[in-house]
């Protein structure tokens, strides 16, 4: 099976794009080209990878996979090139929204007075997990599992309750602590990408109106305006305070885990060094075992 790196960086600008158009712009080629190679790879794989109608552009689940494989090869072969000459590239790490509240700092901290010889980068994702499949980032931490199937290592760290987010002036606000019945009358917001609550969080028949917002920001706003409420991990509290926002304990749910997730096969040679380094901080013991998904 003879596929080339052109057919991969078509793959990739299709799916970052979703559009030929604009994917032939950004590999400065036509797109007849570009549909050529499309087709070529296709042909060669013996598979549909990308769905194509007058209207619309979509990657099958073949094509997904391929995507993100193809996203992750050739970063890693952009910087084995770039290694060569400029040396080892920093540890790239992927933090959710809400990091890990009160323990991000100290970790990043120690890191660089543990590890000064090598650099750490940090990227804040919406999805961490789709930016460690895609070879963005080495590893990332991640407050639910990885999907299985993907050619990740995950280790459970620890955990950190829920709480609810609500208005200030809200008269929830003046409570010490809520349960989940107490937010059904009012709407629950979710973010779209990475979030930790669902519906299904609540007992069947009696689950809130729930709708998404796009990201924390809008997650804020639309609490603090008392348009909704929310769910939460506690790190959010310390990520994120807001002064129209009162963050307070769930006393019928359970916690959510945080877990470090890298590629089964590393893709920087100081992973297991973050790993450990991880285990020691966050949970105090020196060593505990990762699973495969």
């Amino acid at each position: 099976m003879n596929v080339e790196l052109r057919h991969l960086r078509a793959l990739a600008a299709i799916g970052d794009e979703g559009n030929l158009t604009r994917a032939a712009q950004v590999l400065h080629i036509s797109q007849p080209a570009l549909s050529r190679t499309l087709d070529q790879l296709e042909t060669r794989l013996g598979t549909r990878l990308v769905e194509r109608t007058t209207r619309r552009l979509a990657l099958t689940q073949a094509g997904r996979r391929l995507w993100e494989h193809a996203h992750r090869m050739l970063r890693e072969l952009d910087d084995a090139l770039a290694e060569v000459t400029a040396g080892q590239r920093p540890l790239r790490v992927g933090f959710p929204w809400a990091a890990l509240g009160r323990h991000t700092v100290p970790l990043l901290r120690s890191w660089r007075a543990e590890q000064p010889a090598t650099a750490l980068t940090v990227r804040w994702c919406d999805d961490p997990e789709a930016a460690l499949r895609q070879g963005e980032v080495d590893a990332a931490f991640l407050r639910l599992p990885p999907s299985p199937g993907t050619g990740l290592d995950v280790l459970p760290l620890y955990r950190e309750p829920r709480l609810a987010a609500v208005p200030a002036g809200d008269p929830l606000a003046e409570r010490e602590s809520l349960r989940l019945a107490d937010l059904v009358p009012r709407p629950v917001a979710i973010c779209a990408t990475a979030s930790t609550t669902r519906a299904e969080l609540w007992p069947e028949g009696e689950r809130p109106d729930t709708f998404e917002v796009a990201g924390v920001d809008e997650w804020l706003t639309s609490i603090a305006t008392g348009e909704s409420v929310g769910v939460t991990a506690a790190g959010t509290a310390d990520s994120h305070p807001h002064p129209d926002v009162r963050y307070l304990p769930l006393t019928d749910t359970g916690p959510v885990t945080v877990h470090l997730a890298w590629p089964h096969t590393p893709t920087h040679p100081a992973t297991r060094a973050l790993r450990e380094h991880a285990v020691r901080r966050l949970t105090g013991r020196a060593r505990t075992q990762a699973m495969s998904v």
